[in-house]
């Protein structure tokens, strides 16, 4: 079996568990968005997919291998994280030079490419370089390497519009030219929905959905209108939320699209992904009102 398994993982910090006997499949050949709010486990289970933490129970598999102490499993996957790993007195030059001595893939000339490409100064020190092309070196090496698995921890931190919309593309381009996995944890949901094909959401530490994307859209929207015509429109759906102001109610709603009877006053909008995650961390919280 392609793909990356994380089966009943446990992983604790002293008493607090950051993730609960989460059991998710991420399947070869697609791009994934790792969602969650801050806690939610994110970065704990990027940890544990690149072999920096290892669980207190369960296992992670890559392509059918355990990925705890398995250099094979290993070799498969590369995780671009938020915290900085590289050596911050290299010149960026030297960064890639070593980078390809560790990593038989890596393809020196497209990182030197990308790096003219973004305006990256090669001969500045990691240290020198402002946050954003701290970061978007680090995604240069990401996307210079061909692997079949590259997980991106908050890939455009620091970046500007332009930069981010760069990011963009190249991911997409690089994922068009080879089939592999790409996982991206991000905050900026509705930005980097048009590249992800399913995701994950993770909330306390626990799985809280798995769809893909053009599912939930289809299935996630906005019903504004008099309370009694919305009330009535909202039979059979999941209600997330809802907010009411004098006689007009906003219901959030997950199922399939109502349908409004001839001179209904009520509005069917699609929900954006970020207001729908957003709704359903908030309803796992607190409950609908």
């Amino acid at each position: 079996m392609r793909g990356i398994e994380v089966r009943g993982v446990t992983k604790r910090y002293g008493s607090h568990a950051a993730l609960q006997n989460l059991s998710v499949t991420f399947d070869f050949g697609k791009i994934y968005g790792l969602l969650g709010r801050n806690g939610a486990g994110k970065s704990t289970l990027i940890g544990l997919l690149a072999n920096r933490l290892f669980p207190d129970e369960g296992a992670v598999f890559i392509d059918g291998q355990p990925a705890t102490e398995n250099g094979g499993a290993r070799e498969r996957i590369f995780c671009m994280s938020e915290a900085d790993f590289y050596d911050k007195d290299l010149k960026i030059q030297d960064q890639f030079r070593w980078t390809a001595r560790f990593y038989p893939t890596f393809d020196l000339p497209r990182a030197h490419a990308l790096a003219k490409q973004v305006g990256l100064n090669e001969t500045r020190r990691f240290s020198a370089l402002s946050k954003g092309y701290q970061s978007f070196f680090k995604l240069i090496v990401a996307l210079s390497l061909d692997l079949p698995y590259v997980v991106f921890d908050e890939p455009v931190l620091g970046l500007d519009a332009a930069h981010r919309d760069l990011f963009y593309r190249l991911l997409l381009e690089a994922f068009q030219q080879k089939e592999r996995t790409y996982i991206l944890a991000s905050h900026l949901i509705e930005e980097a929905a048009g590249l992800m094909e399913e995701v994950v959401l993770l909330h306390r530490g626990a799985l809280l959905l798995q769809e893909e994307v053009e599912t939930l859209r289809r299935q996630a929207y906005r019903l504004t209108g008099p309370a009694a015509e919305v009330e009535a429109c909202c039979a059979g759906g999941r209600l997330l939320g809802r907010q009411s102001l004098g006689g007009l109610q906003t219901v959030y709603y997950l199922g399939e699209k109502p349908a409004l009877p001839v001179g209904s006053r009520v509005q069917a909008d699609p929900l954006p992904l970020q207001e729908l995650f957003i709704k359903l961390t908030e309803e796992e919280s607190e409950g609908v009102a």
